[in-house]
């Protein structure tokens, strides 16, 4: 009986390396994108998320992680995902580009000490650039989730968490990780 067992390990066993590599790459910037969060939220201000595809799917996930709960009964923190609305993403992209359908709405509800989280495997989402590049502009701090090397997001972004890999599989695995260490130190935080 042919079985996928020795797939499914090397799946698993290739997660486990990446995330451990991540792990020892990655500790001080998650320390400073976790400060960046708590500050944003200790002064008012939000999370503003946005991906693409897959990425959209977990930018979604963690902006709803911060609006519920992630582990504690707490107060909602407010968080969006630029994405969520299906008629806005179609008319910008329609009438000004989808190179710009993060960044006019990212325009319309950041405010300067926001933070915005971009997530893309490549780091080379025009749609997220262009909404960094904004950020700046607005006073709005960028943490940017990617795979290796940052791609071109690693120059607008204030805060990288680039994942030691080029696998889109394992480096989706990795961000939501890191979403939700984030989520658990912003909730620890400020809620105790």
């Amino acid at each position: 009986m042919n079985t996928h067992a020795e797939l499914f390990r090397a799946n698993f066993e290739r997660s486990i390396a990446v995330k451990q590599a991540a792990l020892a790459a990655l500790l001080p910037e998650l320390e400073r994108a976790a400060a960046a969060l708590v500050s944003c939220y200790r002064q008012g201000g939000q999370a503003i998320f946005c991906g693409n595809g897959g990425s959209a799917a977990d930018a979604q996930h963690l902006a709803a992680e911060f609006v519920g709960r992630y582990l504690a009964e707490r107060r909602p923190l407010p968080a969006i995902a630029l994405h969520a609305n299906s008629s806005s993403l179609t008319a910008i992209g329609n009438d000004y580009g989808y190179d710009l359908s993060f960044a006019r709405p990212l325009e319309a509800f950041a405010r300067r000490g926001d933070v915005l989280v971009g997530l893309t495997t490549s780091g080379n989402s025009r749609n997220v650039l262009e909404a960094f590049r904004r950020a700046r502009e607005l006073g709005v701090t960028g943490i940017a989730l990617t795979g290796e090397g940052g791609g071109k997001l690693a120059e607008p972004a204030d805060i990288l968490l680039a994942v030691p890999s080029r696998e889109t599989p394992r480096i989706q695995e990795c961000h939501i990780l890191i979403g939700h260490c984030l989520c658990q130190a912003v909730e620890q935080a400020l809620f105790g």
